[in-house]
């Protein structure tokens, strides 16, 4: 799994002042947890860019004083009026101890469904999972081979060893759904076929022969 390296010093000084030193000078505060102990530091916004400008699952090596902390990114903070970036969390991993992180999806294969003319729509781009630090791994891959028109592929549906999903089973990863041609194509065939049935019904009506008049029952004239 790709490591991006940043260096970092401790934070010595806090508070609103303080803060906007550091970020007048292109630095940025945050805080490392999960770990022995919460520290806080700051980095160089530029040193940062690699690691949280990305849609690939990441970690990062925080080197601070000589010491080295392994994270994954938690959280970010950006400024409503620059958009630039003011504040990161991290969570250190533990070798023995369980962390939750989101990990992309990478979709494989070719869906049955849309070889039959129908489009993939991919609505979940990440999981959330819950694991140890060495089972992490860049993507969970969903193999779409066998979805069929109309179809889904659920969370529930994916099964990968060490890792406990948090996201609800239920919710659809992938689908397959008509496109409007589909659809018009569907529209047009049905369309005649109601006709003809209905231009049918009146001949059956007719073809059916009318009720005899009731015989006289017998002993009355």
């Amino acid at each position: 799994m790709n490591t991006v390296t940043i260096e970092g010093q401790l934070r010595t000084g806090f508070g609103k002042g303080a803060t906007r030193q550091l970020r007048s000078q292109e630095q940025v505060p945050g805080v490392i947890y999960g770990g022995a102990q919460e520290i806080n530091f700051y980095a160089p916004a530029a040193a940062l860019k690699p690691f949280i400008y990305t849609p690939k699952f990441q970690l990062a090596e925080v080197k601070i004083n000589g010491n080295s902390y392994k994270c994954i990114l938690k959280d970010l903070q950006f400024d409503k009026v620059s958009d630039e970036l003011i504040h990161i969390d991290l969570l250190e991993l533990v070798e023995d101890k369980k962390m939750i992180a989101s990990i992309p999806v990478h979709i494989t294969g070719s869906a049955k469904g849309v070889k039959d003319g129908g489009k993939l729509h991919v609505k979940m781009k990440a999981l959330k999972v819950k694991t140890y630090p060495k089972y992490l791994k860049e993507q969970i891959e969903v193999n779409v081979d066998n979805l069929e028109l109309n179809g889904n592929i659920r969370v529930e549906d994916v099964k990968e060893e060490h890792f406990e999903i948090l996201n609800s089973p239920r919710i659809p990863i992938a689908s397959v759904t008509l496109t409007r041609e589909l659809k018009q194509e569907e529209a047009t065939t049905a369309a005649p076929a109601a006709a003809t049935a209905g231009a049918t019904a009146p001949a059956a009506a007719a073809a059916t022969p009318e009720k005899t008049e009731k015989a006289p029952e017998k002993g009355k004239k």
